[in-house]
Formats: structure tokens, C-alpha cells, sequence
């Protein structure tokens, strides 16, 4: 068993989704919703995070190799978007803009379900995590177990997030916005060197 692996994919995957950073958002897309409203958006909006992640680790290489794009180059590439992301947290920009991207979907486009965008898309299965995901896949990739466990690893990941929407208005309260911010930013310091760490790999695998 390849513990190591599993603590890293765990680390980033919860990261790169900020279950703790999406109670407010969802309090915000569905303050107009019932209880049982806001619950059936919840889970469906989980599942729908879990297909689109789940489908990136089963096909995201295969697809990256159809389009002549090998593992190093969307590891360096990765990477650098991890660590934009990474310094949004640091900095809090990465609030801002989703807080933005969840105003101008309820006040503008006015979409059939927010489940679906803005939050499976993208503020949980967003870039960020779809390319967490594949990179993570790809270490996994030789090993059967490896690649279930990952899987197991996103459902955790996602449950998570789950339980933090169904008790969103609790863990906003309990958290504030100290708790927030601090959160925040020591999860993207997190993220940071797991960034650099993931260009690094990518840079050395030009060499093989």
C-alpha cells in the first residue's frame, strides 16, 4: 500500500475543493430555497462534482494524449495553475472571485439549476481540481488499488463537501471570518508547495 500517495492525494484533493471555503457560497446560492430545496441541491450538485472528477481521472490522460499533450507539460502546467490558485487563497482573492462567479450566474443567467453551475461547475469540479485530479490519476495509474483508492479518495473529498452544505449555515457561523481567512490561507500555503513540488516532477520526467 502506498500510503505516501494516499496522504498527498487526500492533502491535495481537499484542497484544491476548499470544502470549508464553499459554506458560504452555498448559502448564498440558496438562500431563496427551502430546506428540502436546498438539501436535493446539495446532493445533486455532489454527485454531479463527483461524475465530472471521477471522469477526468478515468479519460483526462487518454484525452491529453489525443491531443499530443504528454504528462510532463500538464504537470508543469498543473502546477502553475495549482499555485495561482494557491496564492489567490494566500492573498484572498480565491473568495472574491467565486463569491463572483456565484453573483453573476443567480443575477444574470439565470440557468435551470445552480447544482449544476455555478456549483458542481466550477466551484467544486473547477480547473483547479479537474487538473488535481488527473495529475494524481497518473501517479496512480500503475497500480489497480492505487487508482480505487483515489476514487474512494474523491467520493471522501466530495462527501465532505456534502456535509458541509447540508451544514452550511452552522459551519459559517462557527468558523466567522477569522476563521475563514486563516483557514484559507494555511490551506494555500499547502497548496503552494505541492505546486512547486508537481513542476518540479514535471520538469525532471523531460529528462527521462
Amino acid at each position: 500500500m502506498n500510503i505516501e500517495f494516499y496522504k498527498t492525494a487526500f492533502l491535495t484533493m481537499f484542497v484544491a475543493l476548499d470544502p470549508p471555503g464553499l459554506a458560504p457560497l452555498f448559502i448564498a446560492l440558496t438562500s431563496h430555497m427551502a430546506i428540502a430545496e436546498r438539501k436535493a441541491t446539495a446532493y445533486r450538485a455532489t454527485l454531479i462534482a463527483f461524475c465530472i472528477l471521477a471522469g477526468a481521472a478515468l479519460c483526462g490522460e487518454p484525452l491529453l494524449h489525443s491531443l499530443g499533450i504528454g504528462i510532463p507539460a500538464f504537470r508543469i502546467a498543473g502546477g502553475l495553475l495549482l499555485f495561482w490558485i494557491a496564492v489567490e487563497m494566500v492573498f484572498e482573492k480565491r473568495e472574491q472571485r467565486k463569491a463572483h462567479t456565484a453573483e453573476v450566474t443567480v443575477t444574470q443567467d439565470h440557468h435551470y439549476s445552480i447544482a449544476a453551475f455555478p456549483l458542481a461547475i466550477p466551484l467544486m469540479a473547477g480547473p483547479g481540481a479537474i487538473t488535481a485530479t488527473i495529475l494524481q490519476a497518473n501517479i496512480a495509474s500503475k497500480s489497480l488499488i492505487d487508482f480505487a483508492v483515489l476514487i474512494g479518495i474523491l467520493a471522501i473529498v466530495l462527501l465532505s463537501c456534502l456535509g458541509v452544505f447540508l451544514m452550511a449555515g452552522r459551519i459559517d457561523r462557527w468558523l466567522g471570518q477569522t476563521g475563514r481567512v486563516v483557514l484559507s490561507r494555511l490551506l494555500g500555503v499547502l497548496l503552494a508547495a505541492m505546486a512547486v513540488q508537481t513542476v518540479g516532477d514535471g520538469i525532471l520526467s523531460f529528462g527521462l
